[in-house]
Order: C-alpha cells, then sequence, then structure tokens
C-alpha cells in the first residue's frame, strides 16, 4: 500500500473511534501548593542558651595570663603541644568575629554567641579579631576566654589569621 493510503486509513479508524466521545471542560481550578511549615528557631530559647554563654565573662576576675611576650593561655586539662599547635598556625579557623567597633558588653554577647555556635555546630577552632583600638578589648577578651569552660586553649594569632590583634581559640566539644 502506498503510504498516503495507509494514513488515510489510520485517520478514519480513528475518527471512527473518536465517534461520540466530546471534549472536557477546563474548571480552571488550580491545585494549591502544599504549605510546609519551616521549622522556626525559638528566638527565646536561642538568646537564653547566648545569655548563658556570657554568664561565665566575668569583669572582676582577673586570670593569670602572661604579661610579656604573645597572649596565651592553656586550660589544665588540655595538651601543651595544642598550644604550639595554635602558635604555628597548624590550626586553620572554621569560624571568625571581628570585634571591631563595639562596646565591651556587645563584644561580650557576641563572643558568647560565638562559642554558642562552636558548640552547637561543632567548631574546634574560632578566631576573634579584638583590634588594637585603646587595648581594652585586647585585654579584656583573653580574661574574658580564660573563664569559658569550653575554651580550652588560646593564643595571639599568627600573621596570616590577624597576628597580635587576633586570638585563635581552641574549643573544647563534648564528645557526644
Amino acid at each position: 500500500m502506498p503510504k498516503k493510503t495507509v494514513a488515510n486509513a489510520d485517520s478514519t479508524l480513528f475518527q471512527e473511534a473518536m465517534n461520540g466521545v466530546r471534549p472536557l471542560e477546563q474548571d480552571k481550578i488550580r491545585p494549591e501548593p502544599p504549605r510546609i511549615k519551616q521549622k522556626r528557631p525559638n528566638i527565646g530559647q536561642l538568646n537564653q542558651q547566648i545569655s548563658q554563654q556570657s554568664y561565665y565573662f566575668s569583669d572582676e576576675y582577673s586570670p593569670l595570663l602572661p604579661e610579656e611576650g604573645p597572649m596565651r593561655w592553656l586550660a589544665e586539662t588540655t595538651e601543651p603541644n595544642e598550644l604550639k599547635k595554635l602558635r604555628r598556625g597548624q590550626y586553620a579557623p572554621e569560624i571568625f568575629l571581628d570585634l571591631h567597633g563595639l562596646t565591651q558588653q556587645q563584644a561580650k554577647q557576641e563572643l558568647a554567641a560565638m562559642l554558642h555556635a562552636c558548640l552547637k555546630y561543632r567548631l574546634n577552632i574560632a578566631s576573634v579579631m579584638h583590634g588594637h583600638g585603646q587595648n581594652i578589648l585586647k585585654q579584656r577578651v583573653p580574661q574574658w576566654l580564660a573563664q569559658h569552660p569550653d575554651v580550652a586553649a588560646f593564643h595571639q594569632a599568627p600573621l596570616e589569621w590577624g597576628g597580635n590583634s587576633a586570638l585563635l581559640i581552641l574549643v573544647q566539644l563534648p564528645r557526644n
């Protein structure tokens, strides 16, 4: 059979099969996309956890910190070689905090929030830029960090992470 007669035969068969069929009417109702409830963080609970972290920072307590050389501190339970690794820059910071231009109270809150984030997201190494300025934060930040139970050690940062205007912090994570 030639091609045209096959096409005509198929068309005729199709027309006979569709005899009596009527087109559907469009109701124009579009289904709504499903609403997905997004879990939002409880701001009150988050603020409470951060304020618990800042609870450790006292302005009246003054830990024994070196007066000469680079700023450094090591918790009693931490291995001494960890301080050397911080000094040499063998640990790269996983989170950075810049305290330039903040008041002491704001710096405390930001430091507490950073330590809370380190514990929540399991970050071991943090870098805090306190700057030079009038040396207020440069003196206060090490005092606050030495009081926090989750800070295992800190050392003046190597040049690539801020030099003497920053500290590298080793955070002791829970063993969960």
